[in-house]
C-alpha cells in the first residue's frame, strides 16, 4: 500500500478510537455509584453459573415478556430495564461479558441477566404466559444440573441490583483486558477501514487527457 494511501487510513482509525475512547469516557463519568439509587424495584442476584445458561434463554424470554398481555407496571419496568441493561452492556456481545469475572462487562451482563431471570419468574404467575414460563425454567433448571454450573460463583454473585440503577462497562479495565482491548480495537480499525473506502469511492475519479 503506497503512503499516500495510509495515511487517511490511519487517521480515520485513530478518529474512530477517539471516538470510542470518549463515548468511554463520558459513560464512565455518568457510571454506577458506590451507594446507588434504591427508589426503583429490586433485582435478586444472580450466580455466576445461572448467568452461563439464562444467556442462552435471553432472547426467548424477552420474546415471551414482549407478548405478555396480562402484565402490570413493576412487571413492564423489569422488563424495560433488563432491556436497556443490555444494551447498556453492548448487547452481550463482548467477548467473555458472560462467563470471565474478570471482564470490565461481567458486572453489567450480571445486571441484565438478573433482571432476565426476574422476568421470567414473573411470568410464572401469568395465567397466559405461565405454562410457556415453567417450560424455559425446567430447561434452564435441567441444563444447569447437566453442566454443573449451580455452585459456580464470582464477586458479583451476592449482588442484588435495582431498575433505578444502571450498571455501566468498567471502561477503565478495557486496556486491561485482552479480550475487551482486542475487539474494541478491531471494531474502530473496521470503522476506520469503513470511512477510508467512503472517501475513497467518494471521491470523483480524474478525467484522462487526450
Amino acid at each position: 500500500m503506497k503512503i499516500g494511501k495510509t495515511i487517511p487510513l490511519l487517521s480515520a482509525a485513530f478518529a474512530a478510537a477517539a471516538f470510542f475512547c470518549g463515548v468511554a469516557g463520558s459513560a464512565f463519568a455518568h457510571s454506577r455509584s458506590d451507594g446507588g439509587s434504591h427508589a426503583g424495584l429490586d433485582i435478586p442476584e444472580i450466580s455466576h453459573g445461572e448467568m452461563a445458561v439464562m444467556s442462552d434463554y435471553r432472547s426467548g424470554i424477552i420474546d415471551l415478556a414482549s407478548r405478555a398481555v396480562d402484565t402490570n407496571e413493576p412487571f413492564r419496568r423489569m422488563l424495560n430495564y433488563a432491556e436497556i441493561q443490555y444494551s447498556y452492556c453492548l448487547w452481550g456481545r463482548m467477548p467473555g461479558s458472560v462467563t470471565d469475572e474478570e471482564s470490565p462487562f461481567n458486572e453489567c451482563a450480571h445486571a441484565y441477566l438478573a433482571a432476565t431471570k426476574a422476568v421470567l419468574l414473573s411470568m410464572r404467575e401469568m395465567p397466559r404466559e405461565g405454562a410457556a414460563a415453567g417450560e424455559i425454567i425446567s430447561a434452564v433448571d435441567a441444563d444447569m444440573v447437566q453442566r454443573g454450573l449451580a455452585l459456580i460463583t464470582c464477586r458479583f454473585s451476592g449482588e442484588a441490583f435495582n431498575t433505578a440503577d444502571i450498571v455501566e462497562p468498567r471502561w477503565r479495565g478495557i486496556p486491561f483486558h485482552v479480550a475487551s482491548m482486542a475487539s474494541l480495537t478491531g471494531l474502530a480499525s473496521l470503522f476506520g477501514l469503513g470511512v477510508f473506502a467512503l472517501r475513497r469511492f467518494s471521491q470523483p475519479k480524474a478525467q484522462s487527457s487526450e
